[in-house]
């Protein structure tokens, strides 16, 4: 490999598995105040009596997070942090390290992909991810979405991330462990197709039309358009996961009786709650990791050499 250059070698599947989990750990870093503060604000207003004293209570996401702060300290931002990062380390490995590769085993070799191939590998590996890191997603939300204030209603049901794991297992069996799958299925087969193909599509664009090289610039771009395509069409399933996923055994027959019940009581818009934090999460997260994924590639590569 003497002489060869990091333009010249492309990543094999194993680099881009390592580096989007990589990549996906450093966007949760930076991020995860704002996904806290997204889920706090879905949760809101949920029919639970235990909840009742929370209505209302956090407005807009710096107010959310402010409150949180003053109220819960720093700390609060970052609960969950740990399975968050187990489940990134199982999800954006799996969800964009194999993208590639799906997409070519689609077109069957070929480089040039059409929308639907680009489509159907989004899809595949939206669905691959969930089915074995779903456990991580599940013990994420619980975390976020439990307040450290008696007052509040919300008794704190796990002593760390390990025992979040044992004890839902132990009171819900393993598929507590697994709840709301389909839901999560579904939304990351949707952010999987808007984020990736998104950004798929106009980084090609700008590299086809010499609007810009192959560099940070066009990654930033690209990564900020697929992030805010990515919150339009992702947020009703979105928030229907988390409050499925937040919820007491018994509270909801299933996804979609969570889904009837939200319409019901609370109308269209509380498919859209906590829209604002999505989107600065998504697209910044997005960001972060197109960026820092592309940059660990060639990090990688440029070891091997």
């Amino acid at each position: 490999m003497v002489g060869l250059t990091t333009a010249d070698v492309a990543p094999t599947a194993g680099v881009k598995v390592f580096s989007a989990g990589a990549a996906g750990c450093v966007a949760d870093l930076v991020t995860f105040p704002l996904d806290t503060a997204k889920v706090r604000l879905q949760i809101q207003g949920e029919c639970r009596p235990s909840l009742e004293v929370q209505k209302n209570r956090y407005r807009g996401v710096f107010g959310t997070i402010y409150t949180m702060v003053k109220t819960e300290g720093p700390r609060s931002l970052y609960s969950g942090l740990v399975a968050g990062l187990h489940r990134q380390m199982g999800f954006a490995s799996v969800r964009i390290g194999l993208y590639d590769t799906m997409k070519q085993f689609y077109s069957r070799g070929s480089e040039s992909a059409g929308l639907g191939t680009r489509l159907l590998a989004g899809c595949t590996t939206g669905a691959m991810a969930v089915t074995f890191a779903q456990p991580t997603d599940v013990v994420k939300v619980r975390f976020q979405a439990q307040s450290r204030l008696p007052e509040s209603g919300s008794v704190k049901r796990y002593s760390g991330t390990m025992d979040a794991y044992r004890t839902i297992a132990r009171d819900e069996g393993v598929k507590g462990l697994w709840k709301g799958c389909l839901p999560n299925i579904a939304r990351n087969a949707i952010v999987n197709c808007s984020e990736l193909v998104t950004y798929d599509i106009i980084k090609e664009l700008i590299l086809k039309n010499d609007l810009m090289t192959d560099n940070m610039p066009c990654h930033f771009t690209a990564a900020f358009a697929a992030g805010f395509c990515t919150t339009i069409v992702a947020s009703p399933v979105d928030v229907v996961k988390t409050r499925y996923m937040n919820s007491v055994p018994g509270q909801y027959s299933g996804a979609m009786n969570c889904a009837v019940t939200m319409l019901l009581n609370e109308g269209t818009t509380a498919f859209y709650k906590g829209f604002m934090p999505a989107f600065l999460r998504l697209g910044s997260w997005n960001i972060v990791m197109f960026v820092s994924y592309e940059q660990i590639k060639r990090a990688v590569v440029r070891f091997q050499l």
